[in-house]
Formats: C-alpha cells, sequence, structure tokens
C-alpha cells in the first residue's frame, strides 16, 4: 500500500454516519480501522482520507470545532465517472451543495472540461467529486 504524499484527516463527530456517506454513498473501501478510536482510513481511486472523531484521542485544532467543518475549502476528488455517484447520493435523497455542472478550467495552456458536483459530508466538509471530459 504506497501512502499518498497528502491524506487531509478530518475531524468527524459519528464514525458510522461518516462511514455512512463516505464508504456507502461514495464508494470508498476502508483500508483499515481502529473503531474503538472512532477513526477510519479510506480510499477511493488513490484519493485517501483519514476519519478521526473529535474528542476520541488528541486534536489538532486551531480554534473550536463548530460544524460545519472545513470552512473555506474543499475536497476535490477526481473520479473516472461521476454518473454512479450521482445515482447512489440521488438515491439516498443527499442535497447537493453544488448541482452537476460541465465546466472548463485552465490548466498552464491549456483548456480542461469537467463534469463536477459538491455535497457536504454529514459534519459539512465540502466534497466535490470531479470527472474530466474529453478534449
Amino acid at each position: 500500500m504506497t501512502r499518498p504524499a497528502l491524506v487531509p484527516e478530518l475531524g468527524i463527530t459519528d464514525l458510522a454516519e461518516s462511514l455512512r456517506f463516505w464508504r456507502d454513498l461514495c464508494g470508498f473501501e476502508v483500508l483499515y480501522d481502529r473503531p474503538e478510536e472512532g477513526f477510519a482510513c479510506i480510499e477511493r481511486d488513490g484519493a485517501r482520507i483519514m476519519l478521526d472523531r473529535l474528542g476520541s484521542t488528541r486534536d489538532w485544532l486551531a480554534a473550536p470545532a463548530e460544524r460545519p467543518f472545513g470552512r473555506g475549502m474543499n475536497l476535490e476528488i477526481a473520479v473516472p465517472s461521476v454518473a454512479p455517484l450521482l445515482a447512489a447520493l440521488e438515491g439516498a435523497g443527499w442535497p447537493f451543495f453544488l448541482p452537476v455542472e460541465e465546466k472548463a478550467y485552465r490548466v498552464g495552456g491549456a483548456m480542461v472540461r469537467v463534469r463536477q458536483f459538491i455535497v457536504q459530508d454529514p459534519d459539512g466538509y465540502l466534497v466535490r467529486f470531479s470527472e474530466r471530459l474529453a478534449a
């Protein structure tokens, strides 16, 4: 198992609720966990995230944790296709922060087109799933 250079650790309030979203709806796999600590390391398509229940072990917080968590950032996760995620989230009645859209971004000297949408996880973190489209 090769560890990515960047692995965000999200402070969460309920591991079971977070796994329902990340694993059951968004298709992440649990690589390893420590349920007694409210911790799980999850991965999908090379994107890895650690979930850690606040107050269960050591917390590294710059300010008091207040929902929505993760203010000022969003996690962009590249996926081969957003269609299965859309179907799972819509089927569960999960609200969308940004409905699915197609957008072009300049990357260096080229334009890249993506299909993307944003949802919030149970603690309010913004999660943007993005699929690259043919030029």
